[in-house]
């Protein structure tokens, strides 16, 4: 899928300790069916094949709804399943390098705290940057201090990749990062330790929907 089509206004990272049992794919169908408009794959404790194996299984479905996958980190999990991109922290491959590896083939998001980081990674050749943390949040206890609307403000004046935003988001503040020049919201718990993770999703697409006709 090429950069220029993908949606990221609802843009869902998964996490398996939040999923109240359910599997991955259950909560993922049920947030497609929601209006989730992209899926990032994030498996921290997984090995390789467990990862390659629950990447497969979305890769099937998410295909047959003409949903993109993101892998979180592993290029060499992305690649080897085919996704339509790959999500790199501070602590992964450097931008430069898996440009060099996947060329134009695959989208790459970056993780991005600051204006600095932003700024480099627009110039190195990013699809989209992932802005975190705006707000806060108990799943990601590695980040910098929250950047809130001002350092939002600030990024987005600064470079034109699509942003999303992650941190802390719900219902009660994803239209303020929309209306503030995000163009897509991802959460994790919001939607994946939901009780209907249909029914969140929907919620938090008609918040998004009318943060962007305002």
């Amino acid at each position: 899928m090429k950069p220029q089509l993908i949606d990221y206004s609802l843009y869902l990272v998964t996490d398996r300790g939040l999923s109240r049992g359910r599997t991955t794919l259950e909560i993922v169908t049920a947030a497609v069916s929601g209006g989730v408009t992209c899926v990032q794959l994030r498996e921290k404790t997984a090995s390789t094949r467990e990862f390659i194996h629950e990447a497969l299984k979305l890769q099937e479905y998410l295909r047959s709804v003409t949903v993109p996958l993101i892998i979180n980190d592993r290029l060499d999990v992305a690649l080897a399943v085919g996704a339509d991109g790959v999500h790199l922290g501070r602590k992964d491959m450097p931008l430069a390098m898996a440009r060099a590896i996947v060329d134009d083939r695959m989208i790459i998001g970056i993780s991005v705290e600051s204006l600095e980081d932003a700024v480099a990674a627009e110039a190195g050749g990013a699809d989209y940057l992932g802005v975190s943390p705006i707000y806060a949040t108990p799943t990601k206890t590695d980040t910098a201090p929250a950047l809130g609307i001002a350092g939002l403000r600030i990024i987005r004046q600064a470079v034109s990749l699509p942003l999303v935003g992650i941190g802390g988001l719900h219902p009660d503040n994803a239209a303020e990062i929309i209306r503030n020049g995000t163009d897509g919201v991802a959460v994790v718990s919001a939607i994946v330790a939901a009780e209907d993770p249909m029914q969140a999703a929907r919620g938090l697409k008609r918040v998004i929907t009318k943060a962007r006709q305002q």
